[in-house]
């Protein structure tokens, strides 16, 4: 009697519960794409899902295993996204959304999905009364430099205090992390902005708010993220991170704060500091050099402090990973703050595969 209850429940809710289209735009996620679909696939959602998978110019097996993917499963559709823009795929997902599909929910290579999360975080929105929902990005690395980026993006050393990755109380917010959306409102705020190739949720989320849209930030919502293996590869996110909020800035600057403003002026307050260093026997003058080392050895005394404390929180990284803690924090903010400072070239704003 139970179950046949709990059957007709189940089969009740499937006829009452929205539809959901699951986005995802990918290139070169050989490593990482089974896994975020399968999480999204396994959902215990009993509604109608379904996803929708944009394949960007890949130099690995992406595209094949995408579409071995979908052979095996007639809710994901795979389709191509030439330009390889993450803005742009998003977008061509978005419009291959089921029409009668009322929520979107976002998901990239990088993540994966526990098995409750599309349903828990439709049911946060809806009873929220909002137009998108999201909650923390959860980073977790294999090997102990990948371990070490994982904490730095957990912490407010790393990332600064947004709630989506250092938690917080359930309530608006000014952006969600992935989430779910009505796909109503994605689109009577425009879409994403192809003109954006990095921070493109951000901005969106700005347009959403300023239509009158409440987000909303609760952090039972947690997904996990398998964060860059390399530190050249976080030179290489983090500087083009810095390069597009430069871009994101300069269209939108009430938008400009502490948290993006520390990284560049680190980045000159260093450049300085080394400077006076270097001129300061030079020219014979000793307060010069004095006063240049003092930053140069604040700003490493800082990073240091930063990272032990930040290693100290439990789960207490392995020592492998705390010795690289202070590297990767530093490889994170001069990284992001030298992008700023450059902003964005005309080569970088056409090049979509930025």
């Amino acid at each position: 009697m139970v179950e046949h209850t709990e059957q007709q429940s189940r089969t009740e809710d499937s006829a009452t519960l929205p539809g959901v289209t699951v986005i995802a735009t990918v290139r070169d996620e050989e490593p990482y794409l089974a896994a975020a679909v399968r999480s999204i696939l396994d959902q215990d959602y009993v509604g109608d899902l379904r996803m929708v998978l944009a394949v960007g110019p890949s130099h690995d097996r992406t595209r094949e295993i995408a579409d071995e993917l979908a052979a095996v499963d007639p809710r994901l559709l795979v389709v191509d996204n030439p330009s390889g823009s993450r803005s742009a795929g998003l977008n061509t997902s978005l419009s291959h959304a089921a029409d009668d599909h009322e929520i979107v929910v976002r998901i990239d290579g990088h993540t994966v999905f526990e098995p409750t999360y599309v349903r828990r975080a439709v049911r946060i929105m809806l009873e929220a009364g909002a137009d998108g929902a999201g909650g923390i990005m959860y980073p977790v690395g294999d090997s102990p430099t990948q371990e070490a980026v994982a904490r730095a993006m957990s912490h407010p050393a790393g990332l600064g205090g947004a709630s989506f990755h250092v938690g917080g109380e359930p309530g608006p917010a000014d952006t969600v992390y992935l989430g779910a959306f009505r796909k109503s409102a994605i689109e009577q705020a425009g879409g994403f902005d192809h003109g954006i190739v990095r921070g493109e949720d951000w901005e969106l989320c700005l347009r959403m708010r300023r239509r009158g849209s409440l987000l909303w930030f609760d952090p039972t919502l947690q997904v996990t993220y398998r964060p860059r293996r390399r530190l050249r590869e976080i030179a290489k996110q983090f500087w083009r991170t810095g390069m597009w909020r430069r871009e994101i800035v300069r269209r939108h600057p009430e938008t400009a704060n502490f948290r993006y403003l520390a990284p560049p002026a680190a980045v000159v307050g260093l450049a300085l500091g080394l400077a006076a260093t270097v001129v300061g026997p030079v020219v014979g003058s000793g307060p010069v050099a004095v006063g240049g080392v003092a930053v140069l050895a604040t700003y490493v005394l800082g990073e240091i402090g930063a990272a032990l404390h930040a290693a100290a929180r439990r789960p207490r990284l392995s020592w492998r990973a705390t010795v690289r803690l202070p590297a990767v924090l530093v490889v994170m903010h001069l990284s992001w703050g030298a992008g700023f400072l450059r902003g964005v070239t005309a080569r970088a704003a056409s090049d979509h595969r930025t």
